[in-house]
């Protein structure tokens, strides 16, 4: 198995690190993509660095490196997962806008009939922003927003965001412990 992680400058990156940090564990190949903002985010948001990030993944490409080898159909991956997905990035994925490298990689996914997850991040979420969810859902594109749960009653931001993270890897059959199943509680 081989994932695409594009990271973008939503807050929330957290989500696409933990991903990072348990796919690694895992031994699943990832092929990271982070996007300028998603760089101030980490800085912002968290102790980690970028550095510490990019060691996260098998391989790395610019956003700006429109010649990676993501950004064709024949280089062979599973899917890709976009987390946190920026309402920009949702937009320019929904429209075709190829302008980033985590733009044609997305859109790479879609027309290669691949699995595509999105974790949107945005609240409130404006006509403009659902109509685009529901364009990339009809698609088969996974709309992802890392909702809360309670039933496993989160003890603190570590169980709020292992929760998220399972359930985009649940999208790929992927096994781990993340957070307890229902009927396991």
């Amino acid at each position: 198995m081989k994932l695409v992680i594009a990271i973008t400058g939503s807050t929330g990156v957290i989500y696409g690190i933990r991903m990072l940090e348990t796919l690694k564990k895992l031994n699943i190949e990832t092929h990271l993509i982070l996007s300028e903002w998603a760089a101030k985010c980490i800085s912002l948001e968290t102790e980690y660095t970028t550095d510490y990030v990019k060691s996260l993944a098998t391989s790395t490409s610019d956003e700006k490196n429109m010649a990676s080898s993501i950004s064709s159909g024949t280089h062979q991956v599973t899917g890709m997962i976009v987390a946190p997905c920026s309402m920009k990035t949702l937009s320019a994925i929904a429209n075709g806008y190829d302008d980033t490298l985590i733009a044609r990689a997305a859109g790479v996914t879609i027309k290669e009939s691949r699995k595509l997850v999105l974790m949107v991040r945005e609240t409130p979420l404006s006509a403009i922003h659902l109509e685009n969810m529901l364009k990339l859902s009809r698609l088969g594109i996974v709309i992802l927003p890392p909702v809360t749960e309670f039933y496993t009653k989160p003890k603190s931001i570590d169980d709020i965001v292992n929760h998220g993270v399972g359930k985009c890897l649940d999208q790929f059959d992927i096994e781990h412990d993340l957070y307890p199943r229902w009927g396991t509680l």
